[in-house]
């Protein structure tokens, strides 16, 4: 008789799927510190209450940060501080403008030819300096509830040809419901192109499945997709495997960073981010001036500097790993660049 022994029986646990892994998000800025071997004292400025804007930031992020460092350019993106708290002029809550692009409930439009859906207003990441860190739902009729609606409102202006999804991310809607959208997409006639803005890929990278990417490459419209990293530190193994598994389905990819003081503001980390990016499948797309909301304006580098970089850039890198740098200006026709 042949025994079959334990420990060849014994199976590994299978990985957590990424809505476990949204869930198990650390919100505690304590269990943070403690995670990366921190004491709060290392951090004079720290806000561990952040009531107004809570602490989100997925483990996988958290695994990518440098353990004992206070001044980790991806801790620098997420940990709350007081001087938050400050009151600066001219940063204000909607510093893009985005209630007066409502176009629909849910639908924002700001320039020709594209929309701008609201998918969901939650986020995988809270990202200290983001523009909509104040947003309140009802002001943008953000709702799922609204998407028939809005899906009817494309339907009927032919002037469009590309949708935009955003939020919020909108890949923590899940496949179902993606699957729902894109063949209300597919049935629109003059529709193009879908597009969407999401950090999924480099946060949460199991979100990106053989399923996920069929789905998008099935599309009859051209799938884009714009991730947001700001430091090379942020692509590791597992995020770049993911990108690789978009690219190869055929799904162009490509990146839009903001310029942060203390984490991406010199030429040899925007030009180490632009290789990564590269390496990754990834076109470096835009270098976004950082948009005034309240409470980021520890972030702020100058345009001179921002200019000087970009020149910087140039001498070091081909034309093709020079991300645009521009500025969103409410009401502008397009991105303003610099």
């Amino acid at each position: 008789m042949v025994t079959r022994s334990l420990i060849a029986c014994q199976t590994e646990p299978a990985p957590a799927s990424w809505q476990q892994m949204l869930g198990s998000a650390l919100t505690d800025v304590t269990e943070l510190l403690a995670a990366l071997g921190l004491d709060p004292a290392d951090i004079p400025d720290l806000d561990p209450e952040s009531n107004s804007f809570r602490l989100l930031v997925p483990r996988s992020f958290v695994a990518l940060m440098q353990p004992g460092n206070p001044h980790d350019p991806l801790l620098r993106q997420v940990l709350p501080l007081r001087i938050e708290q400050a009151q600066v002029s001219g940063y204000i809550n909607d510093p893009v403008n985005d209630a007066a692009a409502v176009y629909a409930p849910g639908l924002l439009r700001k320039y020709a030819g594209r929309v701008l859906l609201m998918t969901t207003t939650a986020c995988a990441l809270h990202c200290r300096y983001c523009f909509r860190r104040h947003l309140q739902p009802a002001a943008l009729g953000i709702s799922t509830r609204h998407h028939d609606n809005a899906i009817a409102q494309i339907a009927e202006d032919s002037s469009l040809t590309e949708v935009i999804l955003s939020g919020g991310d909108p890949l923590l809607l899940d496949d179902a419901q993606l699957t729902t959208l894109l063949a209300q997409f597919n049935n629109i006639g003059h529709l193009r192109r879908v597009r969407i803005h999401t950090r999924m890929p480099t946060l949460i990278p199991t979100r990106i499945t053989p399923q996920l990417c069929t789905l998008l490459a099935q599309s009859r419209l051209t799938p884009i997709i714009v991730i947001h990293v700001n430091h090379a530190q942020e692509l590791g193994h597992d995020q770049a495997t993911a990108l690789q598994q978009l690219r190869a389905a055929g799904i162009t990819l490509l990146n839009q960073s903001v310029l942060l003081r203390g984490v991406n503001d010199d030429s040899a980390t925007l030009a180490q981010l632009s290789e990564r990016l590269f390496d990754c499948g990834v076109l470096p797309y835009y270098l976004h001036q950082l948009d005034p909301v309240a409470g980021a304006a520890h972030f702020q580098i100058s345009d001179v500097a921002a200019l000087e970089l970009l020149n910087q850039l140039r001498a070091q890198l081909p034309g093709y790993l020079v991300p645009r740098l521009v500025r969103e200006i409410p009401g502008a026709a397009a991105k303003y660049p610099l």
